[in-house]
């Protein structure tokens, strides 16, 4: 077992002195979100749940994920959004993280390897960001974990610093 990462480490720190909860809800890094912060000592003061929602009927089914968010593409602000509310509400969580995306070999539904989009909702914010990452499907992977981990952070701490959150 390797030591826990930074990021998810702050991650952590953060919703727990905020007593925020975590859901992740998540496609192209099936699951390994939820993973890296469960590696945490701890984290399961924080992390509530994971919904891994590969395929569209399975976003669908388990996050919610709306017929109209979907005629934006798999691959889309619309979908992350929609998945990471989806996560949260469907584990009962404060925070929700929605992460979509191509991590190869091929591209998708026109989306070239690398495109990814992230999205995250919490108590009166939520904020998303499309990535065009480099490299092959475990570096997509886990440059979108390490995106996630720091957005989320970044809006917990702003939050606690009376810092306007971010509302896009």
């Amino acid at each position: 077992m390797t030591s826990p990462d930074q990021r998810a480490t702050a991650l952590v720190a953060a919703c727990r002195d905020a007593g925020l909860t975590v859901a992740t809800g998540e496609s192209v890094t099936a699951g390994l979100l939820a993973a890296t912060v469960a590696e945490v000592p701890g984290a399961s003061s924080v992390l509530r749940g994971a919904v891994v929602a590969y395929h569209v009927d399975v976003k669908r089914a388990l996050l919610d994920v709306p017929a109209s968010a979907l005629a934006h593409g798999v691959v889309s602000r619309a979908v992350a959004e929609a998945m990471a509310a989806g996560a949260a509400r469907r584990v009962a969580a404060d925070v929700g993280i929605g992460a979509t995306g191509v991590a190869g070999p091929d591209p998708h539904d026109g989306e070239p390897v690398g495109s990814v989009w992230i999205a995250a909702c919490g108590p009166g914010w939520r904020v998303a960001e499309h990535l065009r990452l480099p490299g092959g499907r475990d570096e997509v992977r886990c440059q979108t974990v390490q995106a996630c981990l720091a957005m989320v952070t970044a809006q917990v701490l702003g939050m606690r610093a009376g810092v306007s959150p971010s509302a896009e």
